[in-house]
């Protein structure tokens, strides 16, 4: 783990040479797609595309598409993004023949379907403080090592709580649940600064092999699913500096965990004989609120569906010419 740590753990300005990267992209014969995948994220999307798009597209053609999945936006999203320059797909439109899921993994698994890219670029779309270093910070490990095939971005997460800022936090469900989860069960993948982060780029002929929950679950069911196929090896991870976005509350961040928490004892059920199975796991999660002093029992159901692994769908397979 040390080894890995000190050879596969870089600062985005080791390819901050941006023509470099390209020289390298070109001579490989690579695409690469740009994914943001959105709901409801008119305050944001604008800057993000103008940002990554000015410099990766029209300054160098680093990016071969920038696009946007959205989940069946309500407000400006989709207008302000075409607005932009950026494709816009929803998700709902993709492979209709599957049906329509809601959820961030069912936009990141589409996404693969719907683009191009040899290497897939996956950007949340509430960042703040974008800048071109999001994405050429994760595409560049991929361009220079050939054995990696998957790279994590980690960051400082300013926390905004009561209108003050705290420096260094915000990785809240990574520190209580994740960490100690993988300590004990993957402890090479502590190895990961933030396991959670929504940026990362990996290469198409993993993601294609490898299932998606549609929901919370996916960042981490990522990180698993490939260490089981090819080690510790196959990852990478890059620091950005630092990501400003908004913090979720305590009830959200419990119920991402209950979601996060049923795709990873799907993954760990084959280890222990069937003792986690997902076909007996509880999916209502229950919380409490407390209004004039009154508490009260609120439940969530909250089921982690998944889709299967892209090469299962006989579109995708005759799309991208694979035989079966």
């Amino acid at each position: 783990m040390k080894e890995w740590l000190s050879s596969r753990t870089f600062h985005h300005s080791s390819f901050d040479n941006i023509k470099e990267l390209l020289a390298i992209k070109e001579k490989k014969g690579q695409k690469i797609s740009l994914c943001l995948p959105t709901l409801n994220e008119e305050k944001t999307i604008g800057k993000e595309i103008i940002t990554l798009k000015s410099e990766l597209m029209n300054r160098y053609p680093l990016l071969d598409e920038l696009a946007i999945i959205d989940s069946g936006s309500t407000d400006k999203t989709c207008e302000i993004a075409a607005s932009f320059g950026a494709d816009v797909y929803v998700s709902r439109d993709i492979l209709p023949s599957v049906g329509e899921k809601k959820g961030k993994g069912e936009n990141l698994w589409k996404a693969i379907y719907q683009l191009k890219g040899d290497i897939i670029v996956y950007i949340d779309a509430d960042i703040a403080n974008i800048r071109p270093h999001f994405a050429y910070g994760l595409i560049g490990p991929m361009l220079m090592y050939d054995e990696v095939k998957y790279v994590k971005a980690f960051y400082d997460r300013p926390l905004n709580i009561s209108n003050t800022v705290r420096i260094a936090g915000g990785g809240r469900v990574t520190e209580i649940l994740i960490r100690p989860l993988f300590s004990l069960f993957f402890p090479e993948l502590t190895a990961f600064i933030q396991p959670l982060s929504g940026e990362y780029a990996a290469r198409r002929d993993v993601l294609e092999k490898i299932p998606f929950p549609i929901g919370y679950g996916v960042e981490t069911s990522h990180l698993i699913d490939i260490y089981d196929e090819y080690g510790l090896k196959a990852f990478a991870q890059v620091d950005l500096n630092q990501r400003i976005h908004r913090n979720q509350t305590t009830h959200q961040l419990g119920k991402m965990s209950f979601g996060i928490l049923q795709s990873f004892f799907n993954r760990i059920d084959k280890r222990l004989g069937g003792a986690f199975s997902n076909a007996e796991m509880e999916k209502i999660f229950r919380q409490f609120t407390c209004k004039d002093g009154v508490y009260e029992q609120v439940e969530h159901i909250i089921c982690e569906e998944e889709r299967p692994p892209m090469l299962e769908i006989p579109e995708y397979r005759e799309k991208f010419h694979i035989q079966k």
